[in-house]
């Protein structure tokens, strides 16, 4: 069915296409119980052998939707009917902003990728905190990861603020955090990786969670354009700080060996999709590794089959998550993985 309807959605701008489709599958899922029921006996599976405990949380499967796909936490419910072991939010920032100029998503099909320069563009942690604790008193069995950044005006010496102020408003109402320092897309972003204000903003976050009866785990989303160097330095951080685990990888800024016409491909933003497979994987091995597998890694880059889902496995990540490949592939791949995965 969705190869059917693919190529009349890709004649379409890609982020109007998002948004038609994703508020349909919420209507659909809200006003039709019959719908919700058909969707979910069409697309989810449960399976007892896929459930997997990581940094103490229970996943029905290890087959999770990005960041960036939801980014104000609307369609979580919608979303979970598709199959998803786990759905993450965000990235939020504590004020709204409307992110950049349009257009700011591009496909790229001679490569089966995308580029995006999105820009945080979000309602804020205020609406999506209302939103996530309506959804956990309804369902608090779907596991939420809550992604937060900082505000495009925020400068980065007052970044780790906003980061306090995400974590505080959505502690209550999700079940995981990602910190995320490592989009391209937000003016001196990327330079919070460097080992020292990383530090800060981690064992910040560490202190307040500790102040809780119930912490929550924290983990920290890296670019896939960090050297061997960096990524030690990224190890040596996760023991100090003690955080629960890395996500790898965001988006890259490389433009390697692509297909795409140079005019398309030279647009600004991170790129997603089959062109980062490779290096995220490599990213995955390399900290594994050189941790003696001492935290958990959530893999995503890539993924458009079962078998680059398995790869990522093999590579040390104990969990994986879809996005570019999920809107080549379709929903059914979230099945497939599955189905492979249980093989």
């Amino acid at each position: 069915m969705y190869r059917l309807i693919k190529p009349i959605f890709f004649k379409f701008d890609p982020e109007n296409v998002h948004y038609f489709v994703v508020k349909r599958l919420k209507w659909f899922n809200d006003k039709f119980p019959l719908g919700k029921t058909i969707i979910r006996s069409s697309f989810d599976i449960h399976i007892k052998g896929l459930e997997k405990e990581v940094f103490g949380i229970k996943f029905r499967n290890p087959v999770g939707l990005a960041a960036g796909f939801d980014k104000n936490g609307e369609y979580v419910e919608a979303l979970s009917n598709l199959g998803f072991g786990f759905i993450e939010v965000g990235t939020v920032t504590p004020m709204p902003q409307p992110g950049n100029d349009k257009p700011r998503m591009f496909r790229l099909p001679n490569d089966e990728a995308l580029i995006n320069r999105m820009g945080f563009n979000n309602k804020g942690v205020d609406v999506m905190a209302e939103r996530l604790r309506l959804l956990k008193d309804k369902h608090p069995d779907i596991v939420v990861g809550g992604n937060i950044g900082k505000n495009k005006a925020t400068p980065n010496e007052d970044a780790v603020s906003d980061y306090i102020k995400c974590f505080d408003r959505l502690f209550d109402v999700v079940d995981y955090f990602v910190v995320n320092v490592s989009s391209p897309n937000t003016p001196g972003l990327r330079e919070l990786q460097e080992k020292e204000p990383l530090k800060n903003i981690l064992n910040t976050l560490q202190q307040r969670n500790r102040k809780n009866d119930i912490s929550r785990p924290i983990l920290l989303k890296i670019a896939p354009d960090l050297t061997n160097a960096q990524l030690d330095d990224i190890i040596e951080i996760v023991a100090e700080t003690k955080i629960a685990g890395i996500i790898a990888t965001n988006t890259t800024i490389s433009r390697d060996n692509l297909a795409t016409e140079k005019v398309l491909a030279g647009e600004m933003g991170g790129l997603s999709g089959k062109p980062v497979k490779e290096r995220s994987t490599e990213v995955i091995k390399y900290l594994s590794e050189q941790s003696n597998k001492a935290f958990p890694i959530i893999g995503v880059g890539g993924i458009h089959s079962a078998k680059d889902a398995q790869d990522k496995l093999d590579a040390g990540a104990c969990l994986v998550q879809l996005y570019t490949g999920f809107i080549y592939e379709g929903p059914g791949l979230i099945k497939s993985i599955c189905k492979s995965l249980v093989k």
